[in-house]
């Protein structure tokens, strides 16, 4: 009987815990969002943006409170703007969303995301023909369309790295034993 109800306590203390740091994760890719935006303000003195001269360039990236941001990443059908990290790392995702691969600048942009609320969650609402936007750290804008969703196996990561997609955002199932794939073309203004 004590063990059961140590396990219940436990296991009650570990959901608070996990929507206390869904919170904290919201609030402060809220805060980087903010940060983000005043400082990606573009100063319309440029004609041709550098990354259609040379695609194959590294992105920009904005340091904020340590971290490199790449950008904005805004889903306005799910109601979220969060910020994307330069690089992928556990940590890092305790944040924000993180490059996972790839380059906004040419197809096969790849984003992971943690399945909180305030992040990645509700990818699974996502449906085709709805856009998503990446506005970049000097405030280059790329409008992508959703055209589908997928399951696949965590191991398959050669196949979410596919360069035959614009972009695509990625995070764990809820069970954690697959991935959840939102794959996108780039809408070519």
């Amino acid at each position: 009987m004590r063990g059961g109800l140590l396990l219940l306590t436990a296991a009650f203390l570990l959901t608070i815990y996990n929507i206390w740091d869904d919170c904290r994760a919201g609030e402060k890719a809220n805060e980087t969002v903010e940060e983000l935006r005043l400082l990606s303000e573009k100063d319309g003195k440029e004609d041709m943006p550098d990354y259609i001269l040379d695609p194959d360039m590294e992105m920009p990236v904005k340091v904020i409170n340590g971290n490199e941001y790449i950008g904005i990443l805004d889903i306005s059908a799910l109601g979220l703007s969060l910020p994307v990290m330069s690089s992928w790392s556990y940590e890092g995702l305790k944040n924000s969303p993180c490059r996972y691969g790839g380059s906004a600048y040419k197809d096969g942009f790849v984003i992971a995301g943690h399945n909180y609320r305030s992040h990645f969650s509700l990818l699974k609402y996502l449906e085709p023909g709805k856009t998503v936007e990446f506005t970049d750290v000097r405030g280059d804008v790329f409008i992508y369309k959703v055209v589908q969703i997928e399951t696949m196996e965590p191991t398959a990561v050669s196949e979410i790295l596919s360069d035959e997609w614009g972009l695509s955002l990625f995070t764990c199932t809820y069970s954690g034993r697959a991935r959840l794939v939102v794959r996108c073309e780039a809408v070519r203004t």
